[in-house]
């Protein structure tokens, strides 16, 4: 008899149950419309884009892989994980109906704030944000990425909308990580790593913020998302280094976010520079 081990033969990784996961999940009244699973897939967002263009998802739906072989993050970087060892999904959502464009830039600070807040009750880990995009766990004293959200506007047949796109390293080993800087909530001692409870706790939070938010117009400040950000905030009252395109760069103290999502940096030169993500390549500790 072979002994030679399927990718999905894991008894550590057991499938999502995607018949559970839609009657936990969608309600009459409730924000997500539909849920499917897929074994595979390049990229959920990519796909769900696709639906959307061609009029085949609804705001609401979400999208989950059990494994992505080409997942993206901010500025076209790569994102890759064993077969069900993490939470890879995206959900395609509808805030311009109520949200004003200068404010929708808190959206993936929004799903930051969603995953930590859940994943801190339901994995018993303390998860931190760094802005603009990543999810920290502490692993062997040191805080690791275990997490990415990448936000990315689509035209659908009914109009504009976002595609909000969330990896969540789960169950990886030391051994599989893609580097040695990354971290996962196995790694940080989560009390338990069984990721249909963790998906159920991170949507329905997501699905509460979002909902809090476009209920306050976008207004972060009226909503609690901006405090609530700021309390997870592993950026905020740090020296950093915002490497900018070009070559340039600004350092300073991380001091706040403003009401449009951007990091405003109390720089060396005296100067307060509020800097979108766009604005920056990478930002680390100075």
């Amino acid at each position: 008899m072979s002994t030679s081990r399927s990718r999905w033969s894991d008894l550590d990784r057991p499938p999502l149950d995607a018949r559970a996961l839609r009657a936990a999940l969608l309600w009459p009244d409730g924000l997500w419309t539909s849920l499917d699973v897929v074994d595979v897939t390049g990229s959920t967002n990519e796909d769900l884009a696709e639906a959307a263009r061609a009029g085949r998802a609804e705001p609401g739906a979400v999208l989950i892989a059990e494994e992505q072989t080409s997942g993206r993050g901010r500025l076209g970087r790569t994102w890759s994980a064993p077969a069900r060892s993490g939470l890879f999904f995206s959900v395609l959502l509808r805030p311009e109906e109520r949200v004003p464009a200068a404010r929708l830039t808190w959206l993936p600070l929004l799903a930051g704030v969603a995953a930590a807040t859940a994943l801190s009750r339901a994995a018993g880990v303390d998860a931190t944000l760094k802005w603009p995009n990543d999810l920290l766990v502490p692993v062997d004293g040191q805080e690791r990425k275990f997490g990415g959200i990448l936000a990315e506007r689509v035209e659908g047949a009914e109009g504009g909308a976002v595609v909000l796109g969330i990896g969540l390293n789960v169950s990886l080993r030391a051994d599989e990580l893609p580097v040695p800087q990354a971290g996962s909530l196995l790694l940080a001692d989560a009390v338990s790593t069984d990721r249909d409870p963790l998906l159920r706790a991170v949507l329905r939070s997501l699905a509460e913020w979002y909902t809090r938010w476009m209920g306050a117009g976008g207004d972060a400040e009226m909503a609690g998302l901006h405090a609530a950000y700021a309390g997870s905030s592993a950026t905020l009252g740090r020296r950093v280094r915002a490497e900018l395109p070009g070559g340039g760069e600004v350092r300073g103290e991380a001091v706040a976010v403003d009401g449009e999502g951007r990091l405003v940096i109390a720089a060396d030169d005296g100067t307060r520079q509020p800097m979108a993500a766009a604005d920056i390549i990478h930002l680390r500790a100075a």
